[in-house]
């Protein structure tokens, strides 16, 4: 997928400063098959990190009140949105009309046999499935990958051939890991879904992007 923004003004402005992880880093060429991600949160982490859309810098985002373990590394996709595009195929595939995006960057969960000690990072891995996440009517889709060359899942390239109980520990992390005293959640995971739909989902938020932020390569530039 071509990444106007980093070409060449974009390229030459990462030399002297840190790009930011939603606007500036590229997908991927080989993207969906092979993607970029970057990583807001490891297994070891008892905070939830995300980034800050305005600075790109790492926030923390709320303590975790109970004692959710992350299953695998945590982050989203560069350059892609939830927004129209991919709220339009949650309605198709549920039947449902009142499904929004949560106008969020694509999150992904990268599974590894490696104990990787921090976020702020970047890896390569390969989309193998999802989770079809809606949180109070919004669509947020939860992409699962393998990381690049990784000496367990790196060969997976499909869901169905992910081990069952690693999948049921992801689905019970995302269905609690929003808990907090005397609140009412409003999430349900309505499918598992396989690579081909989760490419899909990749390439409709990278449209939802490319929408809501067509004059970005333009602004960049007149810098």
């Amino acid at each position: 997928m071509a990444n106007r923004i980093m070409d060449p003004i974009g390229r030459l402005m990462g030399l002297r400063y840190k790009s930011h992880p939603w606007h500036g880093v590229e997908i991927g060429k080989k993207a969906p098959d092979e993607i970029t991600c970057f990583i807001e949160m490891v297994m070891t982490d008892t905070v939830k990190y995300e980034v800050d859309k305005i600075s790109g810098y790492l926030k923390i985002d709320r303590p975790q009140k109970y004692s959710n373990v992350l299953p695998a590394l945590y982050g989203f996709i560069p350059q892609t949105l939830c927004d129209a595009e991919v709220a339009a195929f949650a309605i198709e595939k549920c039947g449902r009309e009142d499904i929004v995006g949560d106008y969020d960057p694509l999150d992904i969960v990268v599974l590894t046999e490696k104990s990787i000690s921090h976020g702020n990072i970047l890896v390569d891995a390969h989309p193998i499935g999802g989770f079809r996440l809606i949180d109070r009517g919004q669509a947020d889709d939860k992409i699962i990958a393998v990381l690049k060359d990784d000496a367990v899942y790196g060969d997976i390239r499909d869901i169905a051939d992910c081990p069952p109980a690693v999948l049921e520990r992801l689905k019970h992390y995302f269905l609690t890991y929003k808990d907090l005293p005397n609140t009412r959640l409003d999430i349900e995971i309505t499918h598992t879904y396989d690579a081909e739909d989760a490419k899909e989902v990749i390439r409709r938020s990278v449209v939802d992007y490319q929408m809501k932020f067509e004059n970005l390569d333009n602004l960049l530039s007149e810098v």
